[in-house]
């Protein structure tokens, strides 16, 4: 029998370290050769270390979660038979390439800097519990835009809860259900090793989030964390699109039975504006842009409790002005009675939020993942403006509204945001007086 000093083993040309995820074999228990001792993570790969000989393993040098340099000795063994230093390394490092083969990371996307960037260390626990982010688990969440809330939610099936990248790969695929679910609650300010600020919250009376607040609340981090949101504005001169729904909604109820607010007037020219620009209409995925092929219009809604929900009119586009009414009222009057269902809320490809309706005069909206635009409208306001008429400017009471685009820098630059926004002022502002009903 002899001595054996265990060491990291060198995973790649540009890989200095390897953090040990658990071991296998316990300190005073005998293996067989090629038994794995324990798994091992790079920013790369987890990898298994195979034992080089039969023995047992006398006194390990580091712990789970360590982090210790290629060639660093990680364990003492006492083998069987004594093993020459070039077979011990063929044994080592053909057992972790054939590993590395078997667990070839997927396609790689692009790295958008997310929660996980704010980590200082390369492992991560969840509220004290066992469970473990190794390396490689946090580097396909940064590729994937998967924050530490969201890991700790993905059901884990390594060892003592460990997360592993098979768990994560199957959580992408299933369409990730826990994206926005209620947040890991974070009883201890270190559980996640941010620094936190300790700010006086002050005293006052305690109102728990409800699960549909957490939720919104996690969207909207979200949103926020992945895209770089920019907001352009225009004004719009109202005045004609007023005055017809004025002069109409009365005998256009009477005819199709639907009451004729702004929100179809809204949704029908947007919907136009982005047939116009079908590059405002997508989402992104890694370095890839998908333009999607329907129009669907999403409108952001406010629930009886204060929440907020975005049915959405589907191919909006292809809809006359009655339709799109009906549709619009059918599915406020869902999200009045909290009646909406899961096709009601589902496929929206771009969204409006009217914040006009609670007297607003514009707004900056959060992006609704994973569209790439969001559109504000104002509230309508009469205001003396200057008007060119026959007689040359003349002042005039208008009515008039702000809109704000808010869209994803990294795919819509300002002359595609400012374009489209423009686009729909016009479309407001040219409404036909004269149209039928």
């Amino acid at each position: 029998m002899s001595n054996y000093e265990l060491k990291m083993p060198k995973m790649g040309e540009s890989i200095t370290e390897g953090t040990i995820i658990n071991w296998l074999v316990a300190e005073g228990d005998s293996f067989e050769e090629g038994d794995i001792l324990l798994e091992v993570a790079t920013d790369k790969v987890d990898n298994e270390v195979p034992a080089p000989a039969s023995g047992t393993l006398i006194k390990t040098m580091f712990q789970a979660k360590d982090v210790v340099p290629v060639g660093g000795v990680m364990a003492i063994l006492e083998v069987s038979e004594e093993v020459k230093s070039s077979e011990k390394k063929d044994v080592t490092l053909s057992a972790v390439e054939a590993s590395q083969k078997k667990k070839e990371v997927k396609k790689k996307r692009t790295v958008i800097p997310s929660v996980a960037e704010k980590s200082p260390s390369n492992s991560f626990s969840v509220n004290n519990t066992n469970t473990f982010f190794s390396p490689l688990v946090i580097k396909i969440a940064k590729e994937h835009h998967i924050s530490f809330e969201e890991l700790a939610r993905i059901p884990a099936t390594g060892k003592e809860g460990r997360l592993r990248k098979s768990d994560v790969f199957q959580y992408i695929e299933e369409g990730r259900p826990f994206k926005f679910a209620q947040s890991v609650a974070e009883k201890d300010p270190t559980a996640y090793r941010i620094p936190q600020l300790n700010f006086d919250k002050g005293k006052g009376k305690v109102i728990e989030m409800d699960r549909m607040r957490q939720m919104i609340a996690d969207h909207m981090v979200y949103s926020k964390h992945t895209s770089p949101h920019v907001t352009a504005y225009v004004e719009a001169d109202m005045t004609n699109m007023v005055n017809w729904r004025n002069a109409n909604k009365v005998a256009f109820q009477e005819k199709h039975g639907e009451r004729l607010t702004f929100t179809p007037l809204f949704v029908e020219a947007v919907a136009k504006a982005v047939k116009d620009f079908p590059n405002i209409n997508a989402s992104v995925d890694g370095n890839n842009i998908i333009v999607k092929e329907n129009i669907n219009i999403g409108m952001a809604t406010a629930l009886p409790s204060g929440n907020l929900i975005v049915p959405v009119v589907k191919n909006a586009d292809t809809k006359d002005l009655k339709t799109i009414a009906a549709n619009v009222n059918e599915l406020a009057g869902k999200a009045r009675e909290n009646n909406l269902v899961g096709d009601d809320i589902k496929g929206s490809t771009f969204t409006i939020s009217n914040v006009g309706t609670f007297g607003s005069v514009m707004g900056t909206p959060i992006i609704n993942q994973p569209e790439v635009a969001i559109l504000a409208l104002g509230i309508i306001k009469k205001r003396p403006e200057v008007i060119t008429t026959e007689k040359g400017d003349e002042i005039a009471i208008r009515s008039m509204m702000y809109l704000s685009l808010s869209f994803d820098h990294r795919v819509v630059d300002g002359f595609l945001g400012g374009s489209f926004v423009r686009r729909v002022a016009d479309y407001f502002e040219q409404f036909d007086v004269d149209r039928t009903i």
